[in-house]
């Protein structure tokens, strides 16, 4: 039998490095991965030349232009252009070269900025999206259309996920375009480094988060991809056919916080300046469609947060200030 060849686009970052860990523990898969200076996912030819070239049987989609609302907020266009582009060619040269199962990976912000909590599948396009990440996120809502467009109209078994937020190794820890979680490690580890008495903290504190460990949502993914025809299309609908992947369980950035504190042995104050924008006041994920297909999260976010602490400190040298 044959190792099925599994392409992970995006192997490089956090999402895609983790599914690379899961999937090297299966039997008969082949991944193949390609760097940024390989393959340009921007260019329409060289993605047709890799998929013409590579007879690949499934695609994880987990290349991105990503950052936090900082990034976002200064790179509006970048993020828009870059995420459209990607998951067009790719998606668009899977087909093209007869690939069959491909799962495209989104994320939480495409719901509206004032959606009923906790957020469910058939919220999308219901309102207005948060402005901080507007860009963003209408190009992982255009990255679900496209999966269903090709479902329907080519009969493709394109699938969806979305995550919430998530975080664990090999995330980015830059100082100034990082999501919350290595954002909050690395300013409270430098705070502890150097003596500091206080740490300040973007907003006020008070919004809502979720959170998951990288390696949980690796292999939400994987058990997605591999769930039967039947399974999926039961507890899904052709134009409202992606899935959240979470917790179901959210905190305070003000608890959040604390914690990453507790984790790192900070002892001195915690500074919020609401000043800053908050963003959502909360994003939670409603994942019992998830959950009916079988699947539940198993690292809580204490443990998640100990070990990506203990991982940021083995490769902090690696680290872009």
């Amino acid at each position: 039998m044959m190792a099925k060849r599994i392409f992970v686009a995006g192997h490089n970052g956090m999402v895609g490095s983790a599914l690379v860990r899961k999937l090297s523990q299966e039997k008969d898969v082949e991944i193949v991965t390609k760097s940024r200076d390989e393959l340009d996912l921007l260019s329409q030819h060289a993605v047709n030349d890799f998929f013409e070239n590579e007879s690949i049987d499934q695609v994880y989609l987990a290349a991105a232009k990503v950052g936090g609302i900082h990034a976002n907020n200064t790179f509006p266009a970048d993020f828009i252009y870059q995420n459209l582009m990607i998951e067009s060619n790719i998606i668009h040269a899977a087909h093209c070269n007869d690939v069959n199962n491909l799962l495209f990976l989104g994320s939480s912000c495409i719901y509206p900025r004032e959606v009923p909590q906790p957020m469910r599948e058939d919220a999308l396009l219901t309102g207005v999206l948060e402005s901080t990440n507007e860009p963003y996120a209408i190009a992982k809502i255009a990255g679900i259309k496209l999966c269903e467009s090709y479902n329907r109209q080519y009969g493709r078994d394109y699938r969806s996920v979305m995550p919430t937020n998530l975080y664990g190794y090999n995330d980015n820890f830059h100082a100034e375009n990082s999501h919350v979680i290595p954002a909050l490690i690395r300013r409270f580890h430098t705070a502890q480094a150097e003596n500091a008495e206080t740490v300040t903290v973007w907003g006020s504190g008070n919004p809502k988060r979720e959170f998951l460990f990288v390696d949980d949502m690796a292999s939400a993914s994987i058990h997605v991809m591999n769930l039967s025809a039947e399974t999926y299309t039961k507890n899904t609908l052709p134009m409202l056919s992606h899935i959240n992947v979470g917790t179901g369980v959210d905190c305070t950035i003000r608890e959040l916080a604390e914690t990453i504190a507790e984790v790192v042995g900070f002892k001195g104050d915690i500074i919020f300046d609401a000043s800053k924008p908050d963003g959502t006041p909360r994003k939670l994920m409603d994942v019992e469609r998830l959950a009916n297909m079988g699947w539940k999260w198993s690292t809580s976010l204490r443990d998640g947060l100990e070990l990506t602490y203990s991982w940021f400190l083995k490769h902090q040298d690696t680290f872009r200030k």
